[in-house]
């Protein structure tokens, strides 16, 4: 039962931390960095309907029955299970490419009116992916083809470039770099240590809120990896920063708890020790 309850308040807590760090930015004027970033997103976007579109090559149906009738009607059933999951795998794939030629078009006008160029010019937007029955039809791409060796040898020189920001102290750069990673390899082997090198880079700029909500996302995406101990170490000491001591006492104290032959268990002893924790 300890357990249980232990468990529930760190997800409490870490949602309340959430809340805590993830409070809104000053309102600051759009530039065209901005819009292009906003373009990256959403290829991050569209590069996750397009693997919808890709079979893993493990599927394979079995049809029971011990007569010729009862096969029939366990064909028939499975044709309707299939053509209603088509059909609303279909409707959900309208939805984004209708949302997200929408917001290209959108975001075509800001630029062309940042650039200063004449938007009355701006012509209709394309349906991406050009006819939907069409995308639809198409034959799937493999899993694993070399384009997706191409995309992990860029995603590591985009890790590479970053990291090096970092290291050569232009945490500015860094900082920026890394959330241009994260957003565009989401689900990629490295987003882990790219939220934790992105909160590292922030904290020592003095942006402690969004360091915290870094080391946050980095932890939070996997709780049992190796970079796991230090993302909450530097949580606890970012919500001390923040002037929450009882949550840093108990966020430093984790550290021990859930990673007790960790290195950043002796850190967060001294830690601890220095916000004078019960």
């Amino acid at each position: 039962m300890a357990r249980v309850l232990r468990r529930l308040w760190t997800w409490a807590l870490a949602l309340a931390l959430a809340a805590l760090v993830s409070a809104p930015a000053l309102a600051q004027d759009e530039t065209l960095a901005d819009i292009r970033q906003e373009l990256s997103f959403l290829f991050v976007d569209i590069q996750r309907l397009k693997r919808e579109l890709s079979t893993t090559g493990g599927v394979s149906v079995t049809i029971g029955g011990t007569s010729a009738l009862e096969r029939i009607d366990l064909i028939e059933a499975e044709m309707v299970r299939l053509t209603a999951r088509t059909e609303e795998l279909e409707n959900r794939i309208n939805r984004v490419v209708l949302d997200a030629t929408n917001r290209i078009g959108d975001l075509e006008f800001r630029l062309i009116e940042l650039e200063g160029g004449d938007v009355s010019q701006l012509g209709v937007t394309t349906t991406l992916g050009g006819d939907i029955d069409s995308l639809l039809l198409a034959v799937p791409v493999p899993v694993g083809t070399a384009g997706g060796t191409e995309l992990a040898v860029r995603e590591q020189s985009d890790f590479d470039r970053a990291r090096a920001a970092l290291e050569d102290g232009q945490y500015a750069d860094a900082a920026q770099l890394f959330a241009g990673f994260s957003a565009a390899y989401a689900d990629g082997p490295l987003s882990v240590d790219a939220d934790y090198f992105r909160g590292e880079a922030l904290f020592a700029l003095g942006d402690t809120a969004n360091a915290a909500r870094a080391f946050l996302e980095s932890y939070s995406r996997a709780p049992e990896s190796v970079r796991a101990p230090d993302a909450l170490f530097w949580l606890g000491v970012s919500v001390g920063e923040l002037g929450q001591i009882s949550e840093a006492c108990f966020l430093l104290g984790e550290v021990w708890v859930r990673f007790p032959v960790a290195s950043a268990v002796s850190d967060a002893a001294s830690a601890m020790l220095d916000l004078g924790c019960p």
